[in-house]
């Protein structure tokens, strides 16, 4: 299976420590986010993983070849999408159709976050559904979140801190805020479907995508743990909340 990890970003929310070094490359328990993420994925039976880099390319790419050169890593493909301007999420993406375009759904994951949700049923629900991108999501507090009807497809976003509530699809159902864990699962039709020119945000295009009558579904997980890792004080956090055992079984996917 492929997949795609989202690592271009500046790291704004962790300067000074990213001013150096790529945020992917920042270390919980002296190990890189994005070997932790890799791992997780591997661990769910994804063995071909694109990495799009910008800020610091050569640190992110130095890292995945090193990675890849390990014993043990014979079957696990790592490539770099490099952006020469920032693309934003939805344009990094596109960006990489040449990895990813090849008839199979694939996964894409945020390199700053970290969970224990269960990839392979995201992937299984996304399969089973006919959507062109299912979001995993889950209620929690947080500033921005997706609008969901009662059948669980997107038909809107808001904002909570500029009050901006934008509706892509109406409906006359109930309306559910769940909150984006920055994981979805994605069918290669996207690339045919929405052809804008980047930058453009994965928000920007599930909305236009939604409003152009296709389907973009929620994946919900609300019992599963999970960590937004852009911020500096969430680095240290980690191991509190998901355990040494966590840790170290991702460890032996290393």
């Amino acid at each position: 299976m492929k997949a795609m990890i989202l690592a271009a970003g500046l790291g704004t929310r962790l300067q000074p420590l990213t001013q150096t070094r790529p945020k992917a490359l920042m270390e919980i328990q002296g190990i890189p986010l994005l070997a932790w993420v890799i791992a997780r994925l591997v661990q769910h039976g994804f063995t071909e993983i694109v990495v799009n880099a910008h800020h610091l390319a050569d640190q992110i790419a130095t890292f995945l070849d090193e990675y890849q050169r390990q014993p043990g890593h014979d079957g696990l493909r790592l490539a770099v999408s490099r952006e020469t301007q920032l693309l934003d999420t939805g344009g990094g993406v596109q960006n990489a159709a040449w990895f990813l375009d090849h008839g199979q759904p694939f996964l894409v994951h945020n390199v700053d976050v970290l969970t224990d949700l269960d990839l392979n049923r995201l992937m299984e629900a996304h399969r089973n559904s006919g959507a062109l991108a299912t979001l995993a999501v889950q209620q929690r507090q947080s500033s921005r979140q997706f609008l969901f009807d009662e059948h669980q497809r997107l038909c809107g976003w808001q904002s909570l801190q500029s009050g901006e509530t934008r509706v892509a699809r109406p409906t006359n159902g109930q309306v559910m805020p769940m909150s984006f864990m920055g994981i979805q699962a994605m069918s290669p039709e996207v690339f045919k479907r929405y052809t804008a020119q980047p930058p453009f945000s994965l928000v920007q295009a599930y909305l236009h995508l939604t409003a152009a009558g296709e389907t973009i579904n929620a994946f919900r997980a609300d019992k599963a743990r999970w960590l937004d890792l852009g911020k500096k004080e969430h680095l240290a956090e980690a191991l509190d909340l998901f355990g040494s055992a966590f840790f170290e079984t991702l460890k032996r996917a290393m």
